[in-house]
């Protein structure tokens, strides 16, 4: 019997005892490395120390390292405000300078001097001043307990009040975030600069090969860069475009390193990741699984084919639409690939055990019941609240949303609910003016496509958003005036709606006023956005609202409760587009049974895949030859030509264009996609089977200089081509730091040291 007893205690022990974090998992806060991961990264050979890494005292890593407009990373790699991302994260900008006279997507764009430069309105590159844990002021005076609704309202006070405070008198900009779904907060003191010109960039040929077929796939063979330059005033400082303008001198910028890369090298990825949901409950992995990404996958592909069609049948639309498809197509293989993953995993499983693991710990302790014993069953609650919600919501943002025309109708919606509600005058100004910017709507958009786009989506919602969830104009007037037929239900919108064209929208905005709207009311467009807006205020949205809200004090409370129990495990925030380092080391992998990658593939992988006919794979005549004659100059590896690697590190989206850096602090690559059996690194990360994906540096000057000829870029650089002995050369001591920002690194410091206490 004792010994039974010792059993059964050894037993549970063992079920409580907290997994030790996987190796290279995690996307870790700047700021607390020195606590957490200084002495890891160095064991796995880094040469740098957590200052090195990020500092306010002084000049470091993170100076070189930018917010890429609002959803990549991009790194300085010159003194002359030269700067590196994916070519896939400047393909807008590409796109909005191409024409079919000058077909940049197709021909690919090099500025030879700076006058050739070319501005792009709108597009900023962030650079982060500093970071501050600001938890104690954002939560002073909130109780515990407080109704969720109510907690917010005064989060968002004392939010508003800390980030006013902290740049009062500067041009710096100021965010705080919620981390660990608001248990902390962190706040990011940024310089943002709004003059950011394309300097090059590689034709599609080379900068998307293996198109919608190779992404998410490794081997991969893609040049995805691009380069742009931030610009300054006078002072150095951000200033809006002018043409005497100069090149922006950072505090730091990235050696670039020729190195051979080998299996087992150190990688750091540093950047801002876009979002994770990595602790999360079974029952949200399992909706993911089951009801979102099924149904989100399905509408794209239908668009997908659609918008194929019309861009193979016409040059100008395949411009038009070159930078939307691959958008929606981005995600549309991630989808497939994560739930992939999310199966291969067993996720739901490993989930449902681990809230074993914690249902265990809770009532081992009265205490621990009263605070998180409800968690678990109110989750459950929660997500059967949305059974058919959830559903709904996602075919109205991809499927009615997905229709362009639809899309663009609720600005409309909007300015008639204005009107409606007599809003202040200078506000219904607004929104009038607003709708007079149609130019570059109708710039990239085509009626055929869409009207293809409307029959298909909407059809499919017909089909599958169960009737009760449905707007009632939607459903009387396709079963009643169209008897089912939305391909007819299409052609007359289309025909009779003034939203289809430019010409149109002009001579209805003559006649649109502050004090006359009919013209819009009766719009088939119009009333039908209307229609399927309303539906979503009312039937939708509402019940999402409370449960999402629910879940959100549920998570914070099942995070709170995880970080109890697992004391010897380092937690690591979800992505939320903050600065992130994410370490591992260069990898091949096995992502099935009797399969090997190797870590790195060569050009001589690009012309076995060459195919004329396909324009995945068509290669450029001059890389071609280059090949031919093995005309690497410096850039190539003992006779090959390196092209892409794979490494260990944790990534998601955002990460698109960020720095992978060497043990050194010299640049070894940019990195720019996951594998396809890693995209459920998102919500479960697996040692075995995530890798990021990354264009070598080597080939990235290969095409610079050899292909493009673009030697003057190259000349600005810093070329390693030898590791110096001491890597820290890389890391030259800032000229001047404010007195204001070393008293905040003090008290930021002082803060560390107590939580970490």
């Amino acid at each position: 019997m004792k010994k039974k007893t010792i059993l059964v205690r050894l037993l549970a022990l063992l079920l409580l005892t907290p997994l030790a974090s996987r190796a290279d998992e995690g996307m870790w806060l700047p700021l607390l490395l020195k606590q957490l991961n200084e002495s890891d990264m160095q064991k796995r050979g880094m040469k740098l120390s957590a200052e090195d890494i990020y500092s306010i005292n002084r000049t470091s890593l993170k100076d070189a390292i930018v917010l890429f407009g609002g959803g990549c990373t991009g790194e300085m790699i010159s003194g002359e405000g030269l700067l590196l991302t994916n070519h896939h994260c400047g393909y807008g900008q590409i796109q909005s300078h191409s024409s079919v006279q000058k077909d940049y997507l197709t021909n690919g764009f090099w500025a030879m001097n700076r006058s050739e430069e070319l501005p792009n309105p709108g597009l900023t590159a962030t650079f982060i001043v500093r970071m501050e844990d600001v938890t104690a002021q954002v939560l002073k005076d909130i109780p515990a307990g407080l109704p969720e609704a109510e907690r917010e309202k005064k989060v968002k006070a004392n939010i508003e009040a800390i980030q006013k405070a902290a740049v009062q008198g500067t041009h710096y900009d100021a965010q705080i975030k919620p981390f660990f779904y608001g248990n902390e907060y962190y706040m990011y003191i940024t310089e943002t600069f709004r003059d950011v010109r394309l300097v090059g960039a590689p034709p599609s040929s080379i900068g998307k090969f293996g198109g919608d077929t190779d992404n998410w796939m490794w081997p991969r063979h893609t040049g995805d860069f691009a380069l742009f330059r931030v610009y300054a005033g006078p002072d150095n400082k951000p200033a809006a475009y002018a043409a005497e303008n100069k090149p922006y001198v950072p505090k730091h910028f990235l050696p670039i390193s020729l190195s051979p890369i080998k299996e087992s090298d150190f990688t750091m990825v540093f950047g801002f990741p876009g979002r994770t949901t990595e602790y999360l409950p079974s029952y949200a992995v399992k909706e993911i699984y089951e009801v979102s990404n099924p149904a989100k996958i399905a509408i794209r592909e239908t668009k997908l084919n659609i918008l194929d069609k019309h861009m193979k049948a016409s040059d100008a639309v395949r411009i038009q639409y070159a930078a939307k498809y691959a958008s929606i197509s981005n995600y549309h293989k991630k989808w497939i690939g994560e739930n992939r993953g999310l199966k291969k995993l067993d996720a739901v499983g490993k989930k449902e055990e681990l809230e074993k693991q914690f249902t265990a710990w809770v009532n081992a302790s009265p205490d621990r019941q009263a605070k998180y014993g409800t968690v678990l069953t109110e989750f459950q609650k929660n997500y059967n609240s949305l059974n058919g919600i959830t559903l709904s919501r996602d075919y109205f943002i991809e499927a009615v949303l997905g229709v362009e025309l639809l899309n663009y109708a609720q600005a409309y919606v909007n300015f008639v609910d204005l009107v409606k509600n007599k809003a202040p005058q200078a506000d219904i100004e607004k929104q009038l003016k607003n709708l007079g910017n149609y130019a570059g709507f109708f710039k990239n958009y085509n009626v055929a496509a869409d009207k293809e786009v409307f029959a298909a989506l909407l059809s499919m919602y017909r089909k599958d958003v169960p009737t009760q969830f449905q707007p009632a104009y939607f459903t009387s007037t396709v079963n009643k005036k169209y008897k089912g037929n939305l391909k007819a239900y299409a052609e007359d919108v289309y025909s009779k709606s003034f939203m289809t064209s430019p010409e149109k929208v002009k001579t209805a905005l003559n006649q649109i006023s502050a004090t006359n709207i009919k013209v819009i009311e009766k719009d088939p467009a119009y009333l039908l956005a209307r229609a399927f807006t309303e539906n979503y205020r009312t039937k939708i949205q509402p019940t999402y609202t409370v449960a999402t809200d629910a879940n959100t004090l549920n998570n914070r409370l099942f995070v709170a409760g995880l970080r109890e129990m697992q004391t010897d495990k380092k937690f690591y925030p979800d992505a939320n587009s903050t600065l992130r380092v994410a370490y591992g080391q260069v990898s091949g992998y096995e992502p099935q049974d009797g399969v090997r990658y190797k870590y790195y593939t060569t050009l001589e992988g690009v012309m076995e895949k060459a195919d004329p006919d396909n324009v995945d794979f068509q290669v450029h005549p001059k890389l071609a030859e280059l090949y031919k004659n093995k005309d690497y100059g410096d850039y190539g590896w003992n006779g090959e030509m390196p092209v892409a690697f794979i490494a260990t590190n944790h990534t998601t989206g955002g990460n698109s264009g960020s720095p992978v850096i060497n043990a050194n602090g010299e640049l070894m690559g940019t990195n720019f996609d996951r594998a396809w059996e890693s995209t459920m690194s998102d919500i479960m990360y697996d040692p075995e089977r995530v890798r990021n994906i990354i264009v070598a540096s080597n080939y990235t000057l290969f095409i610079i200089d050899k292909f493009a000829g673009a030697s003057h870029l190259i000349k600005e650089m810093k070329i390693v081509k030898e590791t110096p002995t001491d890597s820290r050369l890389m890391i030259q001591p800032s000229p001047q730091v404010p007195a204001k920002d070393k008293k905040k690194e003090k008290k930021t410091k002082t803060k560390i040291k107590a939580k970490a206490a």
